[in-house]
Order: C-alpha cells, then sequence, then structure tokens
C-alpha cells in the first residue's frame, strides 16, 4: 500500500499545484461571460438572396465572355432572382445550339424558356447549387465576422450559427456597442471604378443615365456643424478591381497633417491590373469605393507599380482601425441583417456575480456543515476533496480558456452536490462493512471497491447527458455543460482517488481499531 502512495501522492500534489497555478490570479484567468460582465448579444440575419443574386451575375458575365470568344453576337445575358435565371439573348436565332454546347460547360444550369424567335434562351440555377451558395454565404459571413471580431479584441466572443440564416454574436465587456455594430454589420464590399468625366452628372441625376454608368455618392461631414452632404459621382459601371485581390491593409498617418489613412497592397494579380489601370488612365479619375459608398476620387497623376494605394476620407484614428480591421478579414458574402441588439449593463453582472457567489457559499456552507456532523473526521476528508474539486474545475477553466457564466456558476454548485453524494455512497459502504465486523482497512477497501461502480455509472450518464448538453446547446447551456463536464472528471479523482489515498495513508501508518465515520 505504501509502495502505491509513493506516486499517488506526488500525482495529487502536482495536479493540485498546476491547477492553482493555472487559475491564479482567477479575476485575470478565468474570463466572465455576457452575463456576468456584460456586453452586447446580437443576432444577425444573412441575406442569402443577395449572394445568390451575385453569383448569378458573376455567372452571367462569365457565359457573356464566353460566347463572345466563340465570336457570336450576343445582344444581352441577364440575371433574375425570381426563379434563379439567366435569360440569353441573341443576335441571331442560328447560334443558338452553338450556345448550348456552350452552357454544357455549367452543369449546375438547366436549359428553361425558349422563345419563339429562338434567340432568346433562359437557364435556371439548379435547387442544389442555390441551397449550396446559401450556405456558403452564411458559413463564410460566419467566419469573416469572427476574424473581425478577434482582431477588435474581444476576450472569448461567442459567434456560432443559430438556424439556417442566422448568426448569435455575443461580445462581453463591450465598451462601444455602437462601433462594434458598425464593424460586424459592415459588408466591406471594396471595389475601384473609374470616374466618368466626359459626361454630365447632373444630366445623369435628371434621368439621362448614360449605358454602362452608374451614380454613386460621397458622403462628406463639415467637421465644424457636424453636418453631411452627398456629393455624386458619375462612375463607369464596370468594377477594375475588388478587394478580393488585397493582401494586407494597415492605418499610417500622413507627414504633413497626421491625418490617418488606410495603406493597402494588393496581391501579384491584383498589382497587375492596378498598374495597367493607372498606366492607361492617367490624368483620369479613380473612385474607391466600400459598400457602394465613395470614399475617395483621386486623379491618376502616373501609373503606379508596386501593388499599392492609399483610401482617404477625412477619417478619426477608430474609423480608420475598424476600416483596416474590415478589409483585412474580407468582405461578407452577402449583406447582414441586424435582427436582435441588446446591450447588458455592468450593474446587472456585478449583481449576478454577487448572488451567484452568495447562492455557492451558502451551498458549501451546508454541504460542509451536514458532512462534517454527520460523518465526523471522515467528513472533513470529505470537505478537503470538495476545496480540491473547486481548486481543479477553475485551473480547468483557465486552462480551456472558457468563459464563466451565471448557468456555469449553477454547474460548479451542481457538481459539489454530485462529489458530495460520492462521498456519502463510499461511506454508507464502508459503514455496513463496519457493521458485519469487518476491519478497518477491510472495511474501507471494500466500501471503495463496491461504491465505486454504482459513482462510475452515474457520472457516465451524467456526462453522457452534459456532453450532448454543449454539442447542440446555445449560449448558456454550454456554459452548463462545460462546467457540469469539467466537475464530474475533477470528482471522480478527488472523490475515489485522493480521499482514497488519504484513508491509505492514515491506515499505513498504525493500526486503528475505529473509524470516524
Amino acid at each position: 500500500m505504501l509502495k502505491s502512495l509513493r506516486w499517488k501522492i506526488p500525482l495529487i500534489v502536482a495536479v493540485v499545484l498546476g491547477s492553482t497555478w493555472l487559475a491564479y490570479p482567477l479575476n485575470e484567468k478565468i474570463a466572465l461571460g455576457l452575463d456576468l460582465q456584460g456586453g452586447m448579444h446580437l443576432v444577425l440575419e444573412v441575406q442569402a438572396d443577395k449572394a445568390v443574386e451575385a453569383s448569378l451575375e458573376r455567372i452571367a458575365d462569365d457565359i457573356k465572355r464566353a460566347i463572345q470568344d466563340e465570336d457570336i453576337e450576343v445582344e444581352s445575358v441577364s440575371a433574375h432572382l425570381e426563379g434563379s435565371r439567366i435569360r440569353v439573348t441573341l443576335a441571331d436565332a442560328v447560334d443558338a445550339a452553338q450556345v448550348d454546347k456552350i452552357l454544357k460547360g455549367y452543369p449546375y444550369l438547366k436549359k428553361g424558356e425558349v422563345a419563339e424567335s429562338g434567340a432568346e434562351l433562359t437557364f435556371n440555377l439548379d435547387k442544389s447549387e442555390v441551397q449550396r451558395i446559401e450556405e456558403n454565404a452564411v458559413h463564410q459571413g460566419l467566419e469573416t465576422i469572427r476574424n473581425r471580431v478577434d482582431q477588435f479584441g474581444v476576450t472569448e466572443p461567442t459567434i456560432q450559427v443559430q438556424g439556417k440564416r442566422r448568426i448569435l454574436v455575443q461580445l462581453p465587456g463591450v465598451k462601444d456597442p455602437e462601433r462594434a455594430v458598425n464593424l460586424i454589420g459592415k459588408t466591406a464590399r471594396l471595389e475601384f471604378k473609374l470616374v466618368d468625366d466626359q459626361r454630365s452628372v447632373q444630366d445623369a441625376l435628371a434621368g439621362n443615365l448614360p449605358e454602362g454608368d452608374e451614380i454613386l455618392h460621397q458622403r462628406q461631414v463639415d467637421k465644424e456643424t457636424g453636418e453631411s452632404s452627398k456629393q455624386p459621382f458619375l462612375l463607369k459601371r464596370r468594377t477594375i478591381l475588388t478587394g478580393e485581390t488585397l493582401t494586407n491593409a494597415e492605418v499610417r498617418f500622413d507627414s504633413e497633417f497626421g491625418q490617418p489613412y488606410v495603406a493597402i497592397a494588393f496581391n501579384s494579380v491584383g498589382a497587375m491590373v492596378f498598374h495597367q489601370t493607372t498606366k492607361e488612365n492617367v490624368g483620369k479619375r479613380l473612385a474607391i469605393i466600400l459598400d457602394n459608398n465613395v470614399y475617395s476620387a483621386p486623379v491618376i497623376q502616373d501609373e503606379i507599380a508596386g501593388g499599392r494605394a492609399q483610401i482617404t476620407g477625412h477619417f478619426t484614428t477608430d474609423e480608420a482601425h475598424d476600416l483596416a480591421i474590415v478589409l483585412r478579414a474580407g468582405a461578407l458574402p452577402a449583406p447582414v441583417v441586424i435582427l436582435e441588439n441588446r446591450t447588458v449593463g455592468p450593474s446587472l453582472g456585478r449583481d449576478s456575480i454577487e448572488k451567484g457567489v452568495f447562492s455557492a457559499i451558502i451551498a458549501c456552507v451546508l454541504l460542509f456543515s451536514f458532512i462534517i456532523v454527520y460523518y465526523r473526521l471522515s467528513g472533513l476528508v470529505a470537505v478537503l476533496a470538495l476545496v480540491l474539486n473547486v481548486i481543479l474545475l477553475m485551473g480547468s477553466l483557465a486552462y480551456f480558456k472558457a468563459s464563466l457564466t451565471l448557468p456555469g456558476i449553477a454547474g460548479i454548485i451542481l457538481t459539489v452536490g454530485m462529489a458530495i453524494d460520492a462521498n456519502v455512497l463510499i461511506y454508507e459502504r464502508i459503514r455496513e462493512e463496519l457493521r458485519i465486523g469487518k476491519t478497518v482497512r477491510a472495511a474501507v477497501e471494500a466500501g471503495y471497491d463496491k461504491a465505486f461502480t454504482t459513482i462510475l455509472d452515474s457520472n457516465i450518464t451524467t456526462l453522457i447527458a452534459a456532453v450532448v448538453l454543449f454539442q447542440f446547446g446555445t449560449g448558456p447551456i454550454k456554459g452548463f455543460a462545460i462546467t457540469l463536464c469539467i466537475g464530474l472528471v475533477a470528482s471522480m479523482f478527488t472523490a475515489v482517488f485522493a480521499c482514497r489515498v488519504i484513508f491509505d495513508l492514515a491506515l499505513g501508518r498504525k493500526k486503528l481499531d475505529r473509524l470516524s465515520i
């Protein structure tokens, strides 16, 4: 027995010291959840139909180029969200058969209606492809939002899919909710387009919009009065570059006035296109657009090589940092709508902490008092095991970087109760063995051996339920499940292993005729 204690005691000491080191100081190592320290609770809905519409437009552009590459005259290739269809209008119906062959390279398109003239063909996007695009929009949106939040610097955020199109975002400890909402909800589609200075923007506003052009605005704010205005720009509809070609975006300050701007860098393809565009359009203006808002439209003074540019727009430092974050994280594949926006105040968090801690203390005092009065010195051993249990639990939470929530505190209290229950089962077995006349050593060994199976079965069934809660639950349910899972494993270690070592240590030193139980 004493030989086995040579490795058991160092193991217990190492586990306890390791857990203490991981958890200390508690307020720095364990993050508090949204319900305890306050923060933001957002429910976003991804407008997945916009992703389908964007995909249809890209496919339509690809088809148009593929048809023109075959020297077939095509009047138009248009995308229609209703019915998820693409309509191809040819100049001559004779070319319809050849277009059919070209469209066979798009297996997710099915041939639909054909006009009587034969010059107009309709192709429908397969339903499975529509579903795939919508699902990808939600999951890509989730990853993009997670990247933005990570760069924003929120500790232990909760970001997960709810249902088919919704994303739950919980940000504990956020001090500036409005800034966080703007950062998360911004689609951040970056585009570069040439300004059409050959035509009048006023004529276009009056209704004479030239073909291939569009009108976008630049929002300007008067720093003295705070009033905002919109300046219209007549732009070429064709997008020269998008944010997909960016490799980096960072905040810098100009040397003359110290104003922040966002410096961007393109990949090799983007750098080549940007260089070619600036080379061919010296003297013209190139608009930098984010989510259909013109940020700046500088004149191209000379060709720009090296794949670098800058975005200016009278930013504050925070605005420039947030713009750099969303550009680095990438654009959302589809816009998101905020369905629910709740802010939990810190006073509610403090109140929850105080009540949770108070209830935990009351529960522990009652349990400790009962176990010591009823089981005497053996009860004191059980109390020591409970203290070790809590230390292991806190150390494990710190190691896994789990947030402590109010349901998590409830899980800790339940774990303490189950750990006591394990000790009660063992002690009652020991009492039964002592009543039939066994020695103290034999009674302790038999008590632990007979109770072990019952304790293991009970904990495993509860652990299975906790794992299911963690896998399929959300928010507070996960917090409860995490502490319950960790607590169950810790209680097996303390109640069955650590307590047994204490009894073996006491019995190994001297022969006991009586046991205080």
